[in-house]
């Protein structure tokens, strides 16, 4: 039986590290639109990009700019929610969660956060690109080292767990963000470079980029694992997994139920008619995961003094006090 805060450690750093991958993709695609489209407003749409990232509103009436907009997103550290931040916050629970995971990916987010400084410094002579693909790249690390040298166990599917739900949150942060346009817009490109689902896409669809296709695609492809249906699946097998196929009901089974109700709303949406409703059924998604957090969060993790994150945090578009997490 896992200690509860070596299980809610696990948990958060695969919300952490998955967090911070896509918001190191999603702000890796916005600068690029901003420095290549000279007509657009520029603070406009860097505040719309903190918004979409859930993280709080600038505290300053100074226009934002490219780098005033990475410096908060990406480099600040004293910033909750930034890309530093949450790096920070996954080193520090695992950490406290050594003698659960494997000495290969300690070091890997011990030196990702040890470089963190370097890849700035480098970042602001080159470019903000060079910053976050160091980020992506330490993330993809780590994801095949959590793969290939923890056991498949309890922890491994708490890791699992914890990074699906996030990963089905941003996903559908990408999709809010496109979800006002028109299916004319150029833009819904955009949900696909930031889930690295570009190429993919055009495979599957042979090169014709409708924005119906790329929702149902980002919504519903079963083997695209940034999919919001794939990864509701996976967080389930994970759940269902950590329940040893015990048939509890009531609130010790409300996370399962929750998931469960998810991956059905979508299972069985008809093709097609997607961009109808788009917006509400984006956000009920987006409250479903909160909720299967909560529940997870009551059912197996016990909340006490030791847990590393006893500061505000940023999850699911909140800031959570230590009471709630």
């Amino acid at each position: 039986m896992m200690l509860a805060r070596n299980a809610e450690s696990l948990y958060w750093i695969g919300r952490y590290v998955e967090r911070a991958d896509d918001i190191a993709r999603i702000l890796d695609v916005a600068i690029q639109d901003l420095l290549e489209d000279t007509t657009v407003d520029v603070d406009r749409q860097a505040r719309l990009v903190v918004q979409v990232l859930g993280l709080p509103a600038p505290d300053t009436d100074e226009p934002l700019d490219v780098w005033s907009l990475t410096d908060r997103v990406a480099f600040d550290k004293e910033a909750v929610g930034s890309i530093v931040d949450l790096v920070r916050s996954a080193r520090e629970n695992a950490r406290g969660a050594r003698e659960v995971i494997s000495s290969e990916l300690w070091e890997c987010l011990n030196a990702t956060f040890n470089g963190l400084e370097t890849a700035e410094r480098r970042s602001r002579r080159l470019g903000p690109h060079e910053f976050l693909s160091y980020v992506k790249n330490r993330a993809a690390m780590f994801a095949g080292l959590a793969d290939a040298t923890l056991s498949h166990d309890d922890g491994y599917r708490y890791l699992l767990l914890g990074r699906s739900v996030e990963r089905v949150d941003m996903t559908i942060r990408m999709l809010l963000a496109r979800a006002g346009d028109r299916a004319s817009s150029p833009a819904w490109v955009n949900v696909l470079v930031s889930a690295g689902a570009h190429d993919t896409y055009l495979r599957t669809y042979r090169g014709a980029l409708d924005a119906e296709n790329i929702v149902e695609f980002m919504l519903l492809d079963r083997l695209f694992p940034r999919s919001v249906f794939a990864a509701l699946s996976v967080a389930e097998q994970n759940l269902s997994l950590l329940e040893k196929g015990s048939s509890r009901v009531g609130a010790q089974a409300r996370a399962q139920l929750l998931l469960g109700r998810a991956r059905s709303s979508l299972e069985f949406l008809e093709p097609g008619k997607l961009l109808d409703d788009l917006p509400d059924r984006l956000v009920d998604l987006q409250d479903s995961c909160r909720a299967v957090n909560e529940a997870v969060t009551a059912q197996y993790f016990s909340v006490s003094p030791y847990v590393s994150w006893a500061d505000a945090r940023v999850s699911d578009g909140n800031v959570l006090e230590e009471s709630e997490l």
